[in-house]
C-alpha cells in the first residue's frame, strides 16, 4: 500500500472541511426543494461541471470493458445517487450535525467490507476491536427509541445507510481497472444523474424557482461537495487507499457540529456526543500503527 504524501494529507483536510459543511448546505436547500430534487440537482450540476472539465482538458475516453463498466456503475450509484438521496431524505427529520456524525461510521463499514477484496486491508484483531467499539457508538447514535418506532429512527438509519454506500463505493473505486481519475469521477456523477433524473418529476414534479438561499445552496452543492470533492476523493482513494480516505470521517462530524450550531442554531442531546466519542475512539484504534 503506497504511503500517503503531503498532497494526500492536504486533500483529506480539504475533504473534511467541504463535507462537514455539506450537511448545513443540504439543510438550506431543503427549505425550498424536496429531497429527490436536491439530490438530482446537485448530481446533475456536478456531472455537467466535470464533463466540461474533461472536454477542456482533452482527456481521452478509456477503452471500455465489461469489468470497467460494472465498476463505474457501482461507483456511480453508491457514491452519488443512493447516498445523496438518503442524506437529503434523512435531513428532513434530523439535524444536519446528526447526519454529519453518521458519516463517521463510514470507515467502520470499510473495515469488514475490505477484508477480503482489497490487498493490505485485511481485518486484524486491532481493527476488529476498533470496529466493535465504533459500532457501539453507532448503536448509541440510533438510540433506544429506534426500537419503539420513533419518527426520527428511519431518518437516522437512512444517514447511516448513506455512510455504508460510501464505504462500498470506496472499496469499488480502489479495485476499479485503470482509468483517469477525472473521467472516473465524471462517469460516476453521470451514472448518478441518469438514475435520479427520471425519479424527480415522478416523485416531486419539475422544480420551480424557490428562494435565493435554497437555489444558491443547490448550486454550491453541485459545484463544491459534489464535483470538486468527488474528484479529490477519487484521486486520494486511488493513491492512498480507501482506509486512508476514510480518515475524513474524523473531521466531518466536528465540522458538521460547528456549522450546524453556528449557522442553523442546532442543539444536540448529550448522547450524540457520546456516540461521536465512541465512533472516533474505534476509528483511532483501528487505524493506529503498531
Amino acid at each position: 500500500m503506497p504511503q500517503p504524501t503531503l498532497r494526500d494529507w492536504l486533500s483529506i483536510a480539504a475533504l473534511g472541511l467541504i463535507w462537514g459543511a455539506t450537511f448545513m448546505v443540504i439543510a438550506l436547500a431543503l427549505r425550498g426543494y424536496g429531497p429527490v430534487t436536491v439530490a438530482t440537482a446537485r448530481t446533475t450540476l456536478g456531472a455537467v461541471t466535470l464533463w466540461i472539465a474533461v472536454l477542456v482538458l482533452g482527456r481521452a475516453l478509456p477503452r471500455w470493458s465489461a469489468r470497467l463498466g460494472a465498476h463505474v456503475l457501482v461507483i456511480g450509484l453508491f457514491s452519488t445517487a443512493f447516498p445523496f438521496f438518503l442524506l437529503s431524505w434523512g435531513q428532513q427529520s434530523v439535524p444536519s450535525a446528526v447526519a454529519g456524525l453518521s458519516m463517521a461510521a463510514g470507515p467502520l463499514f470499510v473495515l469488514p467490507l475490505a477484508h477480503a477484496p482489497v490487498p493490505g486491508e485485511q481485518l486484524s484483531w486491532r481493527k476488529a476491536s476498533g470496529f466493535s467499539l465504533g459500532f457501539l457508538g453507532v448503536l448509541v447514535l440510533m438510540g433506544s427509541d429506534a426500537l419503539s418506532g420513533s419518527a426520527t429512527a428511519l431518518p437516522r438509519l437512512a444517514c447511516l445507510c448513506a455512510a455504508l454506500c460510501y464505504a462500498v463505493a470506496s472499496i469499488t473505486t480502489r479495485r476499479c481497472p485503470p482509468i483517469d481519475p477525472i473521467l472516473l469521477a465524471a462517469f460516476a456523477l453521470l451514472v448518478g444523474a441518469l438514475a435520479l433524473i427520471p425519479a424527480m418529476p415522478w416523485s416531486e414534479g419539475l422544480p420551480r424557482p424557490a428562494g435565493a438561499v435554497p437555489m444558491a445552496a443547490i448550486v454550491i452543492l453541485g459545484l463544491v461537495p459534489t464535483a470538486l470533492a468527488t474528484l479529490i476523493r477519487v484521486q486520494v482513494i486511488r493513491a492512498a487507499g480507501p482506509s486512508f480516505t476514510a480518515l475524513t470521517s474524523y473531521q466531518v462530524p466536528l465540522w458538521s457540529f460547528f456549522f450546524g450550531a453556528l449557522v442553523l442554531g442546532e442543539v444536540l442531546a448529550p448522547r450524540f456526543f457520546v456516540a461521536l466519542g465512541l465512533i472516533l475512539a474505534g476509528l483511532t484504534l483501528s487505524h493506529r500503527r503498531r
